[in-house]
């Protein structure tokens, strides 16, 4: 495949993927966004959701999700506060459903005996997990840089990619990122030094664009007033730095019965149909240490 010079729009694009990685990366952020993607929820509603989150993990999540405006929050009395999605979260839902749909068709899966026939089958993964387990393989510093140069170039030797994705490091820092992405099935090494992505590391193509177009759009203006705390109505009613105490609003009604519903009840591109209760259908399941049908969990 010929060398080709990376895209002048890259190091923008690359900016916003790294920085949305780094919001997601935290331990149980996608599920707390997925948790409340179908309605806005208090803060004891989400142990019935999440009953696997200690008490302590909860509230550092939603503030820095909170924070970082894609969460907001609404006092209607002193112990009644709800969080839901802000605009901005809403539209990252869409990018989700994308990086699920990669992870569900590349990342390996074990063999589990399916209840009525017997026969052997890939197990269910939540598409959550799928999620948390993709963002693992590309948040670790400098992942989605080399990744990005072997987009751009399709081939390149590990000089070049040192000098592309990690400027002012030496070129032997290059190589331990290399290997992990090796190891984790994204890169593959050739006979003659050179490195390019393989089928799954091309695949994450969408992903990136995804992201991308996530991150670099204009914030909309409802949002962008909440953060800042101005706005007339919208200054009033909702919560602007964490530690604000805003006017509280009318608590809203109580409805009969809360069910847990699914985190997203969309249909990712190439992806399978998230029915009911797939989110929290399966337990949290164990990484298998080696790849087994595709990139390592």
């Amino acid at each position: 495949m010929a060398t080709t010079a990376p895209s002048p729009a890259t190091p923008n694009d690359l900016l916003g993927v790294t920085k949305t990685l780094d919001l997601l990366a935290p331990r149980w952020s996608v599920w707390v966004l997925m948790t409340i993607s179908s309605q806005p929820l208090r803060y004891a509603e989400f142990k019935p959701r999440l009953p696997w989150l200690a008490d302590g993990q909860l509230h550092p999540r939603l503030r820095q999700l909170t924070n970082a405006g894609v969460i907001e929050r609404t006092e209607y009395a002193p112990r009644h506060v709800t969080y839901g999605l802000t605009s901005r979260g809403s539209a990252l839902l869409p990018v989700l459903s994308v990086i699920a749909s990669w992870g569900d068709t590349y990342l390996e899966k074990g063999l589990v005996a399916n209840k009525h026939t017997g026969e052997m089958e890939p197990e269910r993964i939540a598409p959550a997990q799928n999620i948390d387990d993709t963002i693992a393989l590309l948040a670790p510093r400098h992942a989605t840089p080399i990744l990005y140069s072997l987009q751009a170039r399709g081939t390149a030797t590990a000089k070049a990619l040192a000098t592309e994705a990690m400027p002012g490091y030496g070129l032997t820092a290059v190589y331990k990122p290399l290997e992990r992405l090796v190891d984790d099935g994204l890169v593959t090494a050739s006979s003659n030094g050179s490195y390019q992505l393989t089928v799954s590391g091309r695949a994450l193509a969408p992903v990136f664009e995804a992201i991308s177009a996530w991150a670099t759009a204009p914030v909309p203006e409802t949002d962008a007033r909440r953060s800042r705390g101005q706005g007339g109505a919208l200054s009033q009613n909702r919560s602007g730095p964490w530690a604000t105490t805003p006017t509280r609003l009318p608590a809203p009604a109580v409805p009969d019965a809360v069910v847990a519903r699914p985190a997203l009840a969309t249909t990712p591109p190439d992806g399978p149909v998230w029915r009911s209760g797939d989110l929290f259908s399966h337990q949290i399941p164990a990484r298998p240490i080696s790849p087994a049908g595709g990139p390592r969990r």
